[in-house]
């Protein structure tokens, strides 16, 4: 099954974000294979604002595991993570 876990950032934390970016992006790597798309949400005025990561062949406790061990999650990033069902049509 297809999950797409939607990665909200707290306010005012790009710094937060990006001393952390080098270790998620190393994380990311790990799962490469079930990796559909994976990329930042951008603000309005083009700064980070959070995260959008399609994943398919993982469980949802495999997904949900894996993203809690996320140096972002770790630092304290994100202000909420949502996980839900995806169905990829194009």
């Amino acid at each position: 099954m297809q999950y797409a876990a939607i990665c909200i950032d707290k306010k005012e934390s790009e710094n937060l974000r990006l001393e952390n970016r080098g270790e998620h992006l190393a994380h990311l790597k790990k799962v490469r294979e079930h990796i559909l798309i994976a990329g930042p949400f951008l603000s309005d005025e083009g700064s980070m604002c959070g995260s959008l990561l399609v994943f398919d062949g993982m469980s949802r406790d495999e997904l949900e595991t894996w993203l809690k061990e996320d140096p972002y999650a770790i630092a304290g990033l994100f202000e909420s993570v949502e996980v839900k069902p995806f169905k990829k049509v194009l």
